[in-house]
C-alpha cells in the first residue's frame, strides 16, 4: 500500500470514528437533554448539533463534489450565536440531517481515489496550493475530525 493510500485510511478511520461516537450519543440522547445547555450560559446541545451539521454540510463545495443540502443551516449554527434566532429545526429534524449529512459524506468518500484527497480544495486558489501543498482536501478532513472531536466533547458534558 502507497503511503498516500496509508494516509488517507488513516485519516478516513479518525473521521469515521468520531462521527460514530457523535451519532450514537445523539440518537440515544432524549431531546430534552440536547436542549440543555453545556454549561451555565453557554451553548445548548441542539446548537452544537446543528453547529456540527451545517459545518459537516459545507464539506461536499470545499471537496468538491455538490453543493449543501441545508444552506440555510449557516445563517442560525455559524454566523449567528445560540440562543439569538427563535425559530430553529427541531432535535428530531436535525436527527435527519444529521443522518443525511453523514450518510452522503460517507458515500462520497469511500469513492475518492487516494491521490484525489492531496489536491486543492475548493476555498483557495492554484496559487494559494502551489505555495503550500499541505492545504489540500485531507487536511480539510484532519481539521475537521478534529473539529468534530472538540464539539463532541463539549456534548459529553451534558451527561
Amino acid at each position: 500500500m502507497d503511503q498516500q493510500t496509508v494516509l488517507t485510511k488513516i485519516a478516513l478511520n479518525a473521521w469515521q470514528i468520531q462521527t460514530d461516537r457523535a451519532t450514537k450519543f445523539i440518537n440515544e440522547s432524549s431531546d430534552e437533554l440536547l436542549l440543555k445547555e453545556i454549561a451555565p450560559g453557554k451553548n445548548r446541545g441542539i446548537y452544537l448539533m446543528g453547529h456540527l451539521i451545517a459545518i459537516h454540510d459545507a464539506l461536499p463545495e470545499i471537496l468538491g463534489f455538490g453543493k449543501k443540502a441545508y444552506p440555510d443551516l449557516g445563517a442560525i449554527f455559524i454566523t449567528a450565536p445560540d440562543k439569538t434566532i427563535d425559530k430553529i429545526p427541531t432535535v428530531s429534524e436535525l436527527r435527519d440531517m444529521w443522518a443525511s449529512v453523514h450518510d452522503r459524506l460517507k458515500n462520497e468518500f469511500s469513492k475518492m481515489p487516494a491521490e484525489k484527497w492531496f489536491t486543492r480544495h475548493e476555498s483557495m486558489t492554484d496559487a494559494d496550493f502551489e505555495k503550500d501543498p499541505a492545504r489540500n482536501k485531507l487536511s480539510v478532513l484532519v481539521t475537521r475530525t478534529n473539529h468534530l472531536a472538540y464539539h463532541f466533547g463539549q456534548l459529553r458534558l451534558l451527561k
